[in-house]
C-alpha cells in the first residue's frame, strides 16, 4: 500500500503540532533509537514471534517511495526515521508516522562522492545508521559530516565537518560508522580518528586512534559502549586494530591489531561474559579477553569463518554470524567449534534477536525467521519483502517491523 495523500494547510498544521507534542523525547526500552538498537547487540524487547511470516501473521502496513541508501530506519517514539541519497547529489533525512506512515518532515544539504571502482556496484550513496537520544537525531553524512536535527522539526541545531575541523582526508568509501549516543557526548569514527563530541554543541571534546582509519581513510566498524572488570569502556574497531578507549578521558586503555584484507574490520564486536567475539574479511573469527593491566588481549580461540559486512547476533552461548562466503554460522563460543553452516544467501544479512528465534533481513530481499538452535540450521519461514536489495539493517519496535529497501521503506506489524 503506497500512501499519496492531499492535505489542506490546515491539516498539515494539526498534523505537525500533534506529532510536535507527541514525541516528548525519552527513550523508551521498545525503541530502537540507533545501529543494532537500543543495546547496539540486536536485541528486541517485545513478545514471543509468531512461528510464521506469512499475511496472516505479517501484516504489511504501509510502504513509501525513497532514493537509495545504506541507513537503517530507526524508531523513537512515534515516528521512523530514514535517510537517502537523491540524484547523486543530496543527502535527504525523513521522518514519518510510524503507525501511518504519514510523511512529518524532510531535512536535506548538499553532499555526496563517488567510491572506488571495485565497490561502485554496490553503490555511492548515504552509509551510516543514525542514532538518536529521544531529542535529537545524529545523522552521518557521506563526506564525513555530522549533522544533529531536531526530532519534532527537522531543523538543524548544529553540523560539523570533520574534514575542516582537522584537516583531513576525504574517506574514499565515505562516512561509513554509525554514530553512538552515551550521556551527554557522541562518540563517531571520523576525520582519520575516534571523536567524542558534546552532544548539545558538536564540540570536539577529544579525538584519538589518529592512524588515518587504515587503507583508503576512516573505519567502518560502529562502536559500542560496554562494562568489563566493572569498567565502563568504548570497543572501537579501526581498520587496523580493535580498541578498549576509556569513555571519559579518550585513553586507550588497550589496543589488538587484527588481520584483515585492506582493513576491511567491518562488523560491530560483540561482547559475552567478559569476552569479546570479532571476525573479519581474509582474517579469523576470533574471541579475546583482556586481563588486567595488560595493553594487549589475550585470544581465546581462533577460527577460520570469516566475515564480511554483516554482524552478529548471540543466543545461549552460541554466536549467529553470517560469512564472506554467504553461508550462515552457529559458532560455540566457549570453544570456536562450528555447529553447523548453511548453504549461500545474499552478499549481506541483518539480524534481529528475541528469545530463541532470529529474525533475518537479507539483501537479495528475503525475510527469514530461524530457530537459534546449535543442533541444526532450523528455518521456520521464509518471505520475500522485497524486490530489489536491503542493505539496510532491519529494525524491530513492539510488534513493528521496519525494513529499508533500496527503493523504499516499508512497515509490517505482526498480528
Amino acid at each position: 500500500m503506497k500512501r499519496f495523500v492531499r492535505f489542506s494547510s490546515f491539516s498539515l498544521l494539526g498534523i505537525f503540532i500533534l506529532n510536535t507534542v507527541a514525541f516528548a523525547g525519552e527513550l523508551l526500552p521498545t525503541d530502537w533509537p540507533q545501529w543494532r538498537g537500543p543495546t547496539r547487540d540486536s536485541r528486541v524487547v517485545g513478545t514471543q514471534w509468531p512461528n510464521s511470516l506469512d499475511e496472516n501473521h505479517l501484516e504489511l502496513s504501509w510502504e513509501v517511495e525513497q532514493g537509495p541508501s545504506y541507513s537503517g530506519p530507526i524508531v523513537v517514539g512515534n515516528r521512523v526515521f530514514t535517510t537517502e541519497t537523491d540524484e547523486k547529489k543530496t543527502e535527504v533525512v525523513y521522518a514519518y508516522d510510524k503507525t501511518t506512515g504519514d510523511k512529518l518532515w524532510r531535512t536535506e544539504w548538499e553532499g555526496a562522492m563517488t567510491v572506488p571502482f571495485f565497490a561502485a556496484s554496490n553503490g555511492s550513496w548515504i552509509r551510516a545508521t543514525p542514532a538518536c537520544d529521544g531529542e535529537t537525531l545524529y545523522v552521518a553524512g557521506m563526506c564525513d559530516v555530522l549533522y544533529a536535527l531536531d526530532c519534532a522539526t527537522g531543523d538543524t541545531k548544529w553540523d560539523v565537518d570533520f574534514k575542516k575541523r582537522f584537516d583531513s582526508p576525504m574517506p574514499s568509501f565515505g562516512f561509513a560508522s554509525s554514530p553512538l549516543v552515551h550521556g551527554d557526548a557522541i562518540f563517531v569514527q571520523a576525520g582519520g580518528g575516534f571523536i567524542k563530541l558534546n552532544k548539545t554543541t558538536g564540540e570536539t571534546i577529544w579525538r584519538v586512534a589518529n592512524d588515518g582509519g587504515g587503507m583508503f581513510g576512516s573505519a567502518f566498524s560502529s562502536p559500542i559502549i560496554t562494562t568489563l572488570q566493572d569498567k565502563k569502556i568504548l570497543l572501537v574497531q579501526t581498520r587496523k586494530s580493535l580498541k578498549g578507549v576509556d569513555p571519559l578521558t579518550g585513553d586507550e586503555i588497550w589496543s589488538q591489531d587484527i588481520e584483515a584484507f585492506r582493513g576491511m574490520n567491518i562488523l560491530t564486536p560483540t561482547v559475552h561474559n567478559e569476552m569479546i567475539f570479532t571476525s573479519a574479511h581474509s582474517g579469523h573469527s576470533q574471541l579475546w579477553k583482556h586481563t588486567d593491566q595488560s595493553t594487549s588481549l589475550e585470544e581465546i580461540w581462533s577460527g577460520k569463518s570469516q566475515a564480511y559486512m554483516s554482524s552478529p547476533v548471540i543466543v545461549a552461548n552460541h554466536i549467529y554470524l553470517h560469512l564472506r562466503n554467504q553461508r550462515i554460522v552457529c559458532i560455540h563460543l566457549e570453544t570456536g567449534e562450528e555447529a553447523w553452516r548453511t548453504t549461500p544467501y545474499g552478499k549481506y544479512q541483518s539480524m534481529a534477536v528475541l528469545d530463541d528465534k532470529v529474525l533475518v533481513l537479507d539483501e537479495s530481499g528475503e525475510l527469514l525467521l530461524i530457530s537459534a538452535d546449535p543442533n541444526g540450521f532450523d528455518l521456520i519461514d521464509r518471505r520475500r519483502v522485497a524486490e530489489n536489495n536491503t542493505w539496510g539493517h532491519i529494525a524491530v519496535s513492539k510488534n513493528q517491523i521496519f525494513i529499508r529497501r533500496l527503493d523504499g521503506l516499508a512497515a509490517y506489524t505482526w498480528k
